[in-house]
């Protein structure tokens, strides 16, 4: 039995465990949208949401804290500058929408893991048909 043995292990080691749900949470980060199976979906909600916290902080040591999980200053920048700002309550950051179909191959369930609120997209299309108007 399994009594007080929280978190999935993923049939992995402690550090490639540990490795997996960092380059998701740099993933996440980076394009505020991800696709992958509903299990990490939720684990990763762990990882992603207190980072968002530390970045409501926004002092030197949320940003330090929040570096030793994404190990890019670029990332810890947009987390802080862009992704942090666009929250105020505390807690509920993402959202884990499970998709219809399985994952072909091994039928695993799918699930996109997202922000809530999503950051303004910089995109040059925008800026064109902004510039013509």
């Amino acid at each position: 039995m399994r009594h007080k043995k929280a978190g999935r292990k993923f049939n992995r080691t402690p550090s490639h465990r540990k490795a997996l749900l960092k380059n998701l949470a740099i993933a996440l980060v980076k394009n505020g949208r991800i696709t992958t199976t509903l299990a990490k979906a939720k684990t990763l909600r762990g990882v992603v949401e207190p980072l968002i916290t530390l970045a409501l902080r926004n002092d030197v040591h949320a940003r330090r804290q929040a570096y030793a999980t994404l190990g890019d200053r670029t990332l810890v920048a947009r987390l802080f500058d862009e992704i942090g700002p666009l929250f105020t309550s505390t807690g509920g950051y993402t959202r884990v929408v499970k998709l219809a179909q399985p994952r072909k191959g091994d039928a695993a369930p799918l699930a996109i893991i997202e922000f809530v609120k999503q950051p303004a997209a910089k995109s040059e299309a925008g800026a064109e048909a902004k510039e013509e108007a």
